[in-house]
C-alpha cells in the first residue's frame, strides 16, 4: 500500500497471519510466496499509520508545506518476507513502477516504522542500520535490540522485554510469589526473556524458576504433552507465558485437554490481549489471568477514519492500495472483478467497493483497546517530529559539519537519525514520547486481569500499571480490590519453594535446588535472626543472650549469693543464729563472770574469744548479695582478721594452759611470768596485727574486684568477687592454717593434764573440726562455680565458728546453767583429788 509525497516512511505490518511457500526445484523461476489467513489487528495497525500520516499531513504547526507519504508491506509473520519487504523500502528497487504526475516511482524510504516482531527486527536492523537509515518498531521488545553497538538506527516505542521482565518480578515480589514456571517461545523474543528472567528473578525478586520449558512452533503434540507433565507434577503454582499468540494456542489445547486448573497465569504483552483465548471453554483455565500489556492510548478521530476507508478499484496490482482490497474482500465476503475462477459459479458476490463498513461486524471498528496501534501512531509522530526539527534548522546553527543542516531536496537519513535520537514530544494522550542512548523510549505498562462475567464472557479489565520515570525509578502500582482470582479462596494463591524462615531461624538451602528452595535452621544458643528469610544468625553482645524463642537478645540472667534466695536465706539465717549464740553466752559468761567455771578458764580470753566468734559469724553476711567494691575488699579481710582473732585467742589460751601446769610443779613458777595478762594481750594483738598487715598489703597492691565471669554458663552472669591476688589470699588463708595447726598441736600435747587446769581436751577437739572444715574447704571451693563458691566459703566459715563455739563454750554453759552445784570451787578442786 503507498502514497507519494515529498518524504515518505515505510512500514512493516503483519496483514496475514500464514504464508505458503512454493518448492525450490532450482529448474525454473520460484514463484512468490502466497500469504492468506487475513489479520484484522495488523491491519488496522497499518491503517493507523496512514492516519497519523494524514493527520500530519493537515497540521499547519507540524512540517508545514511539507506532505509525508507512505509505503507499507505486508510481512506475513515470516522473517524472510519482512526482510525481502524492508530491503525494496530503503532500495526502492521493485519490479513495477507506478508513474504519475511527478513520473517517478516508489521512492526510497528515509525511515521504516516496524517491524513487529524482535526477530525479524534483529536481521533488518543489522542490514538497515549501516546505512542509517532508522527503524521505530512498534512491538519489537527483545532486550538485545538495545545494543547500540549492533543496531545503531533502531528505536521503539514499545518498552525493552528487559523491563517488561523486571515489570513481571515486581508483580510477582507484590504477591509474594518466589517460585513459578516459565514458558517461552522458541525466538529471540522468548530465549533473551529467559535469561533475563534466570538472572534478575534471583537478583530483584529472591524467588526462582521451578522449571523453564521451550515452547514449539509447530503443534508437536509429544513436547505440548511433557510440557504440561511438567507443570501438572510441579509445586509451581504460578505459571508465565513469555511467547507469540501462535505458541500458546498450541499449548492451551494441550492444557484444556489434561483439565489443568488451579494454576495463575502470567500473560506477557504478546497474548494478554488476544481474543483467540477469551472463550467460555478456556475460561476454567484461564480466568483470573494477570498479564502486561502495551499502553493503552485513544486516538480521536481513528474510527471516523477507519469508516471513510475504501478500495482504489483503478489499480488491480500490488500497488496502491492493494491491502485495503484483501481487507474489503475478507469482511464482506465477496470478490473484486475480475474473480477467480469458478468464484461466480459457486454463488459468490462481486464487491462494489461501496458496500459500508457500518453494517458489518468488524474488528477493525474496535477503538476501545488500542494498545499496539497507539505505538504505531508514536513512532510515525516520533519521525515527523525529528524532521521537522532538521527542516527548521538555521544555516550555520546546525548539527553537522561545518554547522550545516539537512534540506528537504538532499535529505539523507543519517540526519533523519540524528535528530530522532533528541525528539521529544507529548501525545494527545498525555504521554511523553522520548528515547534514551540505546533508542529505548520512557517504559510503561498496564497490568490486566480476566475479569469472568456472570454470563461466562470475559472482561479485560486495568487493575494497575508499572512504569519509570526520570526521576522517581520504577514504580508499580495494583489495585487488588479489583483483581478477579480464579480459586475458592478469592485471594492470591500461594506460590513458593519453601516457606518462609521465621525469625529465629535461617535458611539453609537445600543441596542441588534453585536458592529459593531451602530448610530453616534454629539458630544455636547465643545466636539470633530477628527477621523473616535470615541468610545467618546474629552472635548476641556479651552482656545478652538470645531468647528461647532465638528472636531477640535479652540480657543476661544475673547469677550472685542472693539474700532472697533459699540458699541465701539458710546462710543469713545460720549467720545470724551464730551471732546470737555468741552474744547469749557472752552474756551468760557476763553474769556468771564471778563464778568459779568462768574465773578457772581464763575469762578475759574467753570474753575475746566470744567477741571474735561474733565477728566471724558476721564477716559471712559480706558473702552473700551483689558483689561491690567494698565487700569485695572488706569480706576476706574481715574473715582472715576475725579468724586470727579468734586462733589466737585459742592459741594462747592454750599456751596458758600449759604454763598453769608447769607453774604448778616445784621450780616451774617462773614460767608463768611470760604469760601475764599483759602478755596474753599483747600476743593475741601482735598475731592479728600480722592478719591486718597481709589484708592491707593485699588490699594496696592487688584488691579484689567486682568481676562480670561469662565463663561458667553462656547463658549467665555470675557476679563474683576476683581475688586480685591469688598469692595474696594463700597468705592469708595459709597464716590462718598455720595458727590454726600450731594451737592443735600444743592442745595435742596438754591433753592429758589434770582436769582441774585441764582446757586442752576441749580445744584438741574443737582445732580438730576447724582444721577438717578448712581442709574440706580447698578442693570445695576450688570445684565450685559462681556463687556456689562463695556459699561454700560462707558454710566454712559458720561451720568452723560453730565447731568452736559449741566445742569450747558448750560444756561450760552446760555446768553453769544445769549443774550449778559443780559451779564451785570445791567440786573443780574436787575433781582433782578424787583424779
Amino acid at each position: 500500500m503507498h502514497k507519494a509525497g515529498d518524504v515518505v516512511l515505510g512500514g512493516l505490518f503483519e496483514i496475514n497471519f500464514f504464508s505458503l511457500f512454493p518448492d525450490l526445484s532450482f529448474t525454473s523461476e520460484p514463484q512468490q510466496p502466497t500469504c492468506y489467513g487475513f489479520y484484522i489487528p495488523g491491519f488496522r495497525a497499518a491503517m493507523t499509520m496512514t492516519f497519523a500520516i494524514d493527520e500530519i499531513n493537515r497540521n499547519t504547526n507540524l512540517l508545514p508545506n511539507v506532505t509525508l507519504g507512505y509505503s507499507l508491506y505486508d510481512n506475513c509473520y515470516k522473517l524472510q518476507i519482512g526482510f525481502r519487504a524492508a530491503m525494496s523500502l530503503i532500495s526502492g528497487q521493485e519490479e513495477q513502477f507506478i508513474l504519475d504526475k511527478t513520473c517517478v516511482g516508489t521512492p526510497p524510504v528515509i525511515g521504516i516504522v516496524g517491524d513487529s516482531f524482535s526477530t525479524s527486527s534483529i536481521a533488518i536492523s543489522s542490514v538497515i542500520g549501516s546505512y542509517s537509515v532508522p527503524m521505530v518498531s512498534y512491538f519489537a521488545t527483545c532486550s538485545c535490540l538495545s545494543d547500540r553497538q549492533k543496531f545503531p538506527s533502531f528505536f521503539r516505542t514499545i518498552p525493552s522485554d528487559a523491563f517488561q521482565v523486571r515489570a513481571m518480578i515486581q508483580i510477582l515480589n507484590h504477591f509474594g510469589w518466589t517460585w513459578a514456571g516459565l514458558l517461552v517461545s522458541e525466538d529471540d523474543y522468548g530465549l533473551h526473556a529467559a535469561r533475563s528472567f534466570q538472572s534478575d528473578f534471583v537478583r530483584y525478586g529472591g524467588g526462582c524458576l521451578a522449571y523453564i520449558e521451550i515452547l514449539p512452533w509447530e503443534k508437536d503434540q509429544a513436547k505440548l504433552r511433557r510440557i504440561v507433565d511438567v507443570m501438572k507434577k510441579s509445586t509451581a503454582r504460578v505459571v508465565i507465558g513469555f511467547a507469540h499468540e501462535s505458541n500458546m494456542i498450541n499449548l492451551m489445547e494441550e492444557v484444556l485437554r489434561q483439565n489443568v486448573t488451579g494454576l495463575q497465569w502470567i500473560a506477557s504483552e504478546s497474548w494478554i490481549a488476544a481474543p483467540a483465548f477469551q472463550t467460555p471453554r478456556l475460561m476454567p483455565c484461564l480466568a483470573g489471568m494477570l498479564g502486561i500489556a502495551v499502553r493503552r492510548g485513544e486516538i480521536p478521530g481513528l474510527r471516523e477514519y477507519l469508516l471513510q476507508i475504501r478500495p482504489d478499484q483503478h489499480h488491480n496490482n500490488s500497488y496502491g492500495n492493494n491491502i485495503v482490497k484483501l481487507f474489503w474482500e475478507y469482511t464482506f465476503q465477496c470478490r473484486f472483478t475480475p474473480p477467480s475462477v469458478g468464484w461466480v459459479e459457486a454463488g459468490g458476490a462481486l464487491c462494489t467497493g461501496q458496500e459500508n463498513l457500518e453494517d458489518v461486524e468488524t474488528e477493525l471498528l474496535d477503538v476501545s483497546n488500542l494498545r499496539p496501534e497507539y505505538n504505531v501512531y508514536k513512532a510515525v509522530y516520533a519521525l515527523a517530529y525529528a524532521l521537522d526539527d532538521l527542516l527548521q534548522c538555521e544555516p550555520g546553527r546546525g548539527p553537522f559539519s561545518g554547522h550545516s543542516c539537512g534540506n528537504l531536496q538532499r535529505l539523507e537519513p543519517w540526519q533523519l537519525l540524528h535528530h530522532l535520537q533528541k525528539v521529544n514530544f507529548t501525545t494527545s494522550f498525555g504521554d511523553q514520547v522520548s528515547f534514551d542512548e540505546n533508542g529505548d523510549a520512557l517504559p510503561i505498562y498496564d497490568i490486566m486481569n480476566w475479569l469472568q462475567l456472570p454470563d461466562g464472557t470475559i472482561k479485560l479489565q486495568n487493575v494497575g500499571e508499572v512504569k519509570r520515570s526520570a526521576f522517581k525509578g520504577e514504580e508499580l502500582r495494583i489495585d487488588e480490590d479489583k483483581i478477579f482470582w480464579n480459586f475458592e479462596s478469592t485471594k492470591p494463591p500461594r506460590s513458593v519453594c519453601s516457606e518462609s524462615c521465621p525469625p529465629g531461624t535461617r535458611m539453609a538451602r537445600k543441596k542441588g535446588k534453585p536458592v529459593c528452595c531451602f530448610d530453616c535452621i534454629p539458630c544455636s544458643e547465643g545466636k539470633i535472626s530477628d527477621e523473616t528469610d535470615s541468610m545467618e544468625c546474629k552472635s548476641c553482645p556479651g552482656d545478652f543472650w538470645s531468647s528461647p524463642e532465638r528472636d531477640n537478645c535479652v540480657p543476661k540472667k544475673t547469677e550472685f549469693l542472693s539474700f532472697h534466695e533459699p540458699l541465701g536465706i539458710c546462710l543469713t539465717a545460720g549467720s545470724l543464729l551464730g551471732t546470737s549464740i555468741s552474744a547469749i553466752v557472752l552474756g551468760i559468761f557476763t553474769f556468771h563472770r564471778s563464778t568459779p567455771m568462768v574465773r578457772a578458764n581464763n575469762s578475759e580470753l574467753s570474753f575475746q574469744l566470744l567477741l571474735s566468734l561474733k565477728l566471724c559469724f558476721l564477716c559471712s553476711l559480706l558473702f552473700i548479695g551483689r558483689p561491690t567494691l567494698w565487700t569485695c575488699q572488706l569480706r576476706h579481710a574481715a574473715f582472715g582478721i576475725s579468724f586470727v582473732l579468734c586462733v589466737s585467742c585459742i592459741l594462747v589460751k592454750t599456751m596458758v594452759v600449759l604454763a598453769v601446769f608447769k607453774a604448778s610443779k616445784p621450780g616451774g613458777g617462773a614460767s608463768l611470768k611470760w604469760f601475764g595478762v599483759l602478755q596474753q594481750r599483747g600476743t593475741v594483738i601482735v598475731l592479728t596485727s600480722i592478719q591486718a598487715a597481709i589484708c592491707t598489703a593485699w588490699i594496696v597492691s592487688a584488691s579484689p574486684t567486682p568481676h562480670k565471669n561469662t565463663q561458667y554458663y553462656n547463658d549467665k552472669i555470675v557476679y563474683e568477687c576476683a581475688v586480685g591476688s591469688t598469692v595474696g589470699f594463700a597468705v592469708l588463708l595459709g597464716y590462718i592454717g598455720f595458727l590454726s595447726i600450731l594451737s592443735f598441736l600444743i592442745a595435742f600435747i596438754a591433753r592429758n593434764l589434770p582436769d582441774t587446769f585441764n582446757e586442752a581436751k576441749l580445744i584438741t577437739f574443737s582445732m580438730l573440726i576447724f582444721c577438717a572444715v578448712w581442709v574440706a574447704f580447698v578442693p570445695a571451693y576450688i570445684s565450685s562455680p559462681g556463687k556456689y563458691a562463695d556459699a561454700v566459703e560462707v558454710f566454712a566459715i559458720l561451720a568452723s565458728s560453730f565447731g568452736l563455739l559449741l566445742a569450747l563454750f558448750g560444756p561450760k554453759c552446760y555446768i553453769i546453767l544445769l549443774r550449778p552445784e559443780r559451779n564451785t570451787r570445791k567440786a573443780i578442786m574436787g575433781r582433782e583429788i578424787q583424779t
